[in-house]
């Protein structure tokens, strides 16, 4: 008889990961894989490269005849211009740029050196760079035409620039007229060159003449502005980050405040909220509202530093420190997912503790304590003005964190609860039309009512500056 064989160990069988199938299987047979599938291997044949140089060509060929056009159009203004620069002692000049393949050449615009209103209307400026089109040194959309000395700060992916002609308009001046260029301008044109469309070039174009009228950027930039009283500090999306993780490290507790339109108008009649946001280490410039007040009383704001927009950025920047978050409000589950989002994207960053917003005042030490024994850095409550800064402010050494942020609706957007606008609504500050569109009942009186409300009260401080301004130059 044969020996007796060790029983063999059944070979072990890794578990079914369901999600990875389930993505894999999405990936294969849903509409959109199939097409990408079948995109993916257009590019290996001749006729896609065909395609795409077609493409190219007739791009040329239309910004070419589109610039004839606008020329022979607007040839009585061009002459009208050029007069009023050569009256203003300056008329049509050149600054060397980078072209397509880094190729330089001189675009034109006019000069205007003693009427700095027309100097800084970036599109009467420009005008002449229509000959740049007419020529192919330039297209009408593409990333934004740079100086040969303008320091590239990702010089890996900065070739890709030069893939494309510079463009008259471009994705990035866009997002900075609208005050939402929150990354760099590398960044925003790579997202031009990766997703350009015919229809996504005529979206710019059209985005491009609401933003001009719109969204100037004249006025000085000081380090601090006030509006009504309150004082804002003037920080851009990531030296705020930066600010707050510096607040961090001091080691005591410290607020901070978004203001936003009706923010300023609850300010105006709660004496309480006011003294709350005057007591905050630093509070911080929210909506297309304290932009346009910024513009009446001649103080530019950097940016729209929303808690939205600026939620990724903190979360690198606590994640790069070694940090940890506590979540508070929200209905039932909101603050769990959007830990869990924190969780999926910024995996440094250690989320100490979360729990819902709907507890009675009863329950209210059992919270607090919670977010003490958490050992949280940071706290983000979402209750909502005016009742979650004066929350804060009343109970700011009782939570232990470094510091403590009122957020209003950012655990409802990063837990899927409610959609953002989308980006060409932002870029022409209208998110508030489609805040109301998605909940009319509740933001109609905040938006159509208060922000006339808000901007007439702005319009009599800019009265009172004049005055005082008059009286002051009289006295002297």
């Amino acid at each position: 008889m044969p020996a007796d064989t060790p029983d063999k160990k059944p070979q072990e069988v890794a578990p079914l990961d369901r999600s990875k199938l389930l993505a894999e299987l999405v990936d294969a047979f849903s509409e959109d894989g199939i097409r990408n599938r079948r995109r993916a291997q257009a590019r290996r044949t001749k006729k896609w490269h065909v395609a795409v140089r077609a493409a190219r060509l007739l791009r040329v060929l239309a910004d070419t005849y589109l610039a004839f056009i606008f020329i022979t159009l607007l040839s009585p203004l061009l002459l009208i211009l050029f007069v009023i620069a050569i009256y203003a002692d300056g008329g049509i000049r050149s600054q060397i740029r980078l072209g397509r393949w880094a190729k330089r050449y001189a675009q034109y615009e006019f000069y205007f050196p003693k009427f700095g209103f027309f100097q800084r209307m970036t599109f009467l400026r420009n005008m002449p760079a229509l000959y740049n089109v007419l020529i192919c040194e330039m297209s009408f959309i593409g990333p934004r035409p740079i100086h040969p000395e303008e320091i590239v700060d990702d010089p890996r992916n900065a070739w890709k620039r030069y893939d494309l002609r510079p463009g008259l308009l471009s994705l990035s001046w866009i997002r900075k007229r609208a005050n939402i260029a929150h990354t760099s301008e590398l960044s925003l044109d790579l997202e031009y060159i990766e997703t350009k469309t015919f229809w996504g070039d005529l979206g710019i174009a059209l985005r491009a003449i609401p933003t001009a009228i719109f969204t100037r950027n004249t006025g000085p930039t000081p380090p601090i502005i006030h509006i009504l009283g309150i004082r804002i500090d003037n920080l851009t999306m990531s030296e705020a980050s930066e600010r707050i993780v510096d607040l961090i490290r001091e080691g005591k507790s410290n607020q901070v405040c978004f203001t936003n339109a009706d923010c300023m108008n609850i300010s105006v009649i709660n004496p309480v909220y006011r003294a709350a946001l005057a007591a905050a280490r630093i509070t911080l410039a929210d909506g297309i509202g304290i932009r346009i007040a910024g513009a009446m009383l001649d103080q530019n704001v950097c940016e729209n530093v929303n808690g939205t927009d600026m939620f990724p950025f903190l979360c690198a920047a606590l994640g790069k420190a070694g940090m940890s978050i506590y979540l508070l409000g929200g209905k039932p589950g909101i603050s769990e997912a959007a830990a869990a989002w924190i969780t999926e994207h910024h995996p440094a960053v250690r989320v100490a503790g979360y729990h819902h917003g709907y507890f009675s005042k009863d329950e209210e030490p059992g919270i607090i304590a919670g977010i003490r024994n958490s050992k949280a850095d940071i706290m983000l409550l979402a209750f909502g003005a005016p009742r979650q800064d004066i929350w804060i402010s009343e109970h700011l050494n009782e939570f232990g964190t470094k510091v403590a942020i009122g957020v209003g609706g950012l655990l409802d957007f990063y837990s899927g609860r409610i959609p953002r606008a989308p980006i060409w609504l932002r870029e022409l500050g209208l998110e508030w039309f489609y805040r109301f569109y998605q909940e009319p009942g509740r933001m109609w009186k905040r938006y159509f009512v208060g922000n006339g409300l808000f901007l007439y009260r702005v319009f009599r401080e800019r009265l009172r500056n004049s005055a005082a301004s008059a009286t002051a130059s009289s006295i002297r």
